[in-house]
């Protein structure tokens, strides 16, 4: 039931991007669904749509914490989505002063 009433809420992609938002206050945050990419596989059979993202975030929520812990920030904030039908993240983690450097 949980995946019914996350579907009433809006695309996969904007329910991500509200959670992470909420929590983690990014300043830059894209998230892109490359399901399209990935429609042979076997785990997107039933569920074309909506399976696979990459994620990139800046915020100053990741200051102090390593690369593991800020990917377990994140795959803890979307849980639900994971038990929903989200099959796979790739995901670019960055403080505001590693985002500067880079820019």
């Amino acid at each position: 039931m949980a995946s019914r009433g996350a579907s009433i809420l809006g695309s996969r992609a904007s329910r991500i991007k509200t959670k992470l938002q909420s929590v983690l206050e990014a300043s830059i945050l894209e998230v892109t669904d490359v399901s399209s990419e990935h429609a042979g596989h076997a785990a997107v059979k039933d569920n074309l749509n909506e399976t696979h993202f990459n994620v990139k975030i800046v915020s100053p929520k990741f200051d102090g914490q390593s690369l593991v812990k800020r990917h377990r920030m994140v795959y803890d904030l979307l849980g639900e989505e994971l038990e929903s039908g989200l099959h796979a993240l790739s995901i670019v983690a960055k403080t505001p002063q590693e985002a500067g450097k880079n820019l």
